[in-house]
This record gives structure tokens, C-alpha cells and sequence, in this order.
């Protein structure tokens, strides 16, 4: 790893000594200070690609194309102000500042979003509904597409850079942890929390407290989706949310012809009429701030938690899944042959 003092540039380096500097740091900037070593400024490969443009030459320098006045942050900063400031600002990289004015690291928002988010993940339920096929084995680890409905949902998170899962564990809890271990061979880190009573679906959230301090996901242990978790996070933040639920569109047909009246009078008949609603999508973003509205191993649901948060005023906020993202609730026989029919196209 690249120090920090190898990035310093002054504002009399020629462009082309700059670049040398930019491409050996390989975080496409350089750090313009002073002779104290105070932050002057940062100059970025887009700014000499501009300087070029406007006329410049290799070996003029820098002085006059450099940004006075990036964005920074304090070493005070929480992870979560660096990413908002990050995602605000369309900012890859910020560099933290100390009392003096000194850099003393630098951030870089792919890293965050990576190392420092949980996910949750909701695998104790009984699995009713698909019943005989749970009866020997836990809904989780059902075949979809010929592996468990759970790993294809950790290789999501983990293909979208998130590494670190806790999974609330309850019926046949032994075989899920089997099957996954501390998620070594998959490439992410696995813990459990095991729920000895039926703690609902955001209880066992209160066991967690320790870990879960970041923003964090939630998630169900039995849907499969396509979605970019990245871009659901960076909404979360951009909005400063203290809660997103993800929603899709459910349409519902009514059979018959609808009669609308006034008294006695028949004013219009629709005939099959169909109503567009929004529903959960059993995912969720959640501020840590939020874990202590969660009663202790208590039974605590997720509609519950957010009608809370609504009556706290608490921001709440809905995100979409689109038409075109794939999503799948395997709730029953025809879910799970659907799943299983849809899986190659959508996961291979």
C-alpha cells in the first residue's frame, strides 16, 4: 500500500512529473501541499486530461490546474458522513484532514461500502407453505437453480462488494451453519445468531446491537433478486434515511364488473377492473440509530418497527424495484418451480 507522503506534489512539478506521481498511487489523484505539508489542493488525472485539452503542455506545471478547494473530510468523520459527502459530491476519494491541515489518510468509497456495511440476513422461519419439502430441510437451503436460495442471495451481496453477513438462524440451524461455516469458501465472513424463540421478522435484531454499527441491510432468507445492492445503499445515504424500505408494484384484477352508485342511482360500471399497489419487497437498509426502538429478544416484526418510526418521525423512505429488476418470493409450490424455471437466465 502506497503512503501518503508519496502523493505529496508541490504546484511547481510539471505536468508530466505529476502524472508519474498519479499513476504510481494508483487512486488517480495526487495531493498538492505546501512546504509545512498542509493540503494546498488535488490535482486529479481528469484535470490534466482538461489541462491537455485547453492547450497545456507536458511540460508546463500544474500551478494553475489543480483544485484549490477539493472536498475533505476531518478524521472525526464517521465512515457514514464520508460516504454521503462521497456520493453528494460524485467524489470517489477524500482525503482526511488532521488539526494542522495535514493528510492523514485517504478514503476511497468503494472501500467503505465494502468493509464496513452488514447484511443481515433472516433464516430462522419454518417454512410452512412448502411443506413436505421443508419438513428435513430448511427453507434456506432449498435447491434454486441447483444450489441453496441462501448462497445465491450471499453471492449477490458478495458480487456487489459486501462481505460481512449475520445470519438469524432458528429451524434445523445446525444445517444452515453447516452448509455455510464462517463463509471462508465462499469468500465472506459468516456469524450467527441463534434465535431460541420465535423473535419474528426484525427481533433478533436486538441481539446484534454489537456489530451493527453502520448502516446496514436486512434481508429475507427466502427471495432471489437481481438488484444492485451498491446503488440501494447510495440511495439510502444520499437521502440521509433513517430507514429504506425496498417496494414493488402488485397488481390485483377484480373478477367482476365494479358498479359504482350514488344512492340508488348506477352511475358506471368497470368491468374487471385492476389495482396497482406497493408492497414490500422484504429488503431493507437500516441507520443503526434505529436498534433502540427494538425491544430485547422480545417477538418484534418489520411492519411494526417501521409503523415506530413513522410515529417517531423518523425519515422513512421507499425504493423501487424496478420492472426490469428480477425478484422472486419463493413463499410456495409455485414460487419455487417458478424460481427454479427463471434461475438460469437471470443468475448464470
Amino acid at each position: 500500500m502506497i503512503e501518503i507522503k508519496q502523493l505529496y506534489i508541490t504546484s511547481h512539478v510539471t505536468i508530466k512529473e505529476a502524472l508519474l506521481i498519479i499513476e504510481m498511487g494508483m487512486i488517480k489523484i495526487a495531493l498538492v501541499v505546501n512546504d509545512k505539508e498542509e493540503l494546498k489542493g488535488i490535482l486529479s488525472d481528469g484535470d490534466i486530461r482538461r489541462a491537455l485539452l485547453d492547450g497545456y503542455k507536458l511540460s508546463d506545471t500544474i500551478e494553475y490546474i489543480y483544485n484549490e478547494e477539493p472536498l475533505v473530510g476531518s478524521i472525526s468523520d464517521t465512515n457514514d458522513q464520508i460516504i454521503r459527502k462521497s456520493i453528494a459530491n460524485d467524489v470517489y476519494q477524500i482525503p482526511l484532514l488532521n488539526s494542522s491541515g495535514k493528510v492523514v489518510e485517504i478514503k476511497a468509497l468503494n472501500t467503505l461500502i465494502q468493509n464496513q456495511n452488514y447484511v443481515v440476513i433472516m433464516a430462522g422461519g419454518l417454512g410452512s407453505r412448502l411443506r413436505p419439502l421443508t419438513d428435513k430441510t430448511p427453507k434456506p437451503l432449498l435447491s434454486v437453480g441447483g444450489k441453496p436460495i441462501l448462497e445465491t442471495i450471499i453471492k449477490t451481496f458478495s458480487k456487489n462488494t459486501f462481505k460481512n453477513f449475520i445470519i438469524s438462524v432458528n429451524y434445523k440451524a445446525d444445517m444452515i451453519k453447516s452448509y455455510f461455516g464462517n463463509g471462508e469458501k465462499f469468500g465472506v465472513n459468516i456469524q450467527y445468531i441463534d434465535e431460541t424463540k420465535r423473535l419474528g421478522t426484525a427481533g433478533s435484531l436486538s441481539l446484534m446491537k454489537p456489530y451493527l454499527t453502520e448502516n446496514f441491510f436486512v434481508v429475507n432468507a427466502d427471495l432471489l433478486t437481481d438488484l444492485n445492492y451498491n446503488y440501494l445503499l447510495q440511495y439510502h445515504l444520499a437521502h440521509e434515511a433513517d430507514a429504506t424500505m425496498c417496494v414493488r408494484k402488485y397488481s390485483m384484477q377484480i373478477p367482476y364488473g365494479v358498479v359504482n352508485t350514488i344512492n340508488q342511482d348506477v352511475i358506471k360500471i368497470e368491468e374487471k377492473p385492476k389495482h396497482d399497489f406497493l408492497v414490500s419487497g422484504g429488503i431493507y437498509v437500516l441507520n443503526p440509530s434505529i436498534l433502540d426502538l427494538i425491544p430485547e429478544d422480545e417477538f418484534y416484526d418489520m411492519p411494526t418497527l417501521f409503523d415506530e418510526l413513522i410515529y417517531k418521525h423518523k425519515k422513512v423512505i421507499s425504493f423501487s424495484i424496478r420492472d426490469r429488476d428480477y425478484w422472486r418470493d419463493i413463499g410456495d409450490y409455485v414460487d419455487y418451480e417458478l424460481a427454479n424455471k427463471e434461475y438460469e437466465s437471470k443468475f448464470s
